[in-house]
């Protein structure tokens, strides 16, 4: 049995640690099972990319900091094989700065791109998140953080129907 979580953040700056929306997807077997999203307090008042994800400090103000949902994010993880995002190098290193800043155990778990496992399974103009999920015929809220994971969960599982080896899609271990 193979369990894997997509995963995906929006932030609110240029910082790493700034993750202010959270979706995850449980994958087992190759089915979508279950799914988990918040927001984040951010460090900062001050939030940028208000018109890429549309998430403004009056809607995050009042959500709890990334420590206060870590052992949700932790225990959803749970029994994992791996973690999954689409340009999972961004999504790995939100994970890994948010951990070192508020103090959390990072999984440790490897980590799967569905933009490397596209790039050398398609013959496409495009890889974007949006762009694939098109071509898959996946419906997407683009930058709502429990849709994007979503959206690479089905890709994920797309990728691998046909026949895409799980080791062109994971990362080097950092």
């Amino acid at each position: 049995m193979s369990r894997f979580i997509a995963i995906d953040f929006e932030t609110s700056g240029y910082e790493r640690y700034s993750a202010c929306s959270i979706g995850m997807v449980r994958i087992e077997d190759g089915v979508l099972s279950d799914s988990y999203q918040s927001l984040i307090r951010p460090p900062s008042s001050f939030v940028r990319f208000t018109e890429i994800h549309g998430l403004t400090w009056n809607m995050l103000r009042s959500a709890p900091t990334f420590a206060d949902i870590w052992p949700e994010i932790e225990s959803f993880m749970q029994g994992a094989d791996g973690l999954v995002a689409h340009n999972a190098p961004f999504d790995r290193s939100v994970l890994a700065a948010c951990c070192q800043n508020f103090g959390c155990r990072q999984p440790g778990l490897p980590f799967y791109c569905t933009l490397k496992g596209a790039r050398s399974a398609l013959k496409l103009p495009n890889y974007r998140l949006d762009a694939l999920c098109s071509y898959y015929h996946i419906r997407l809220n683009h930058h709502e953080a429990l849709s994007d994971a979503a959206g690479c969960a089905r890709i994920f599982v797309s990728l691998l129907k046909q026949g895409t080896p799980l080791q062109r899609m994971q990362l080097k271990a950092k």
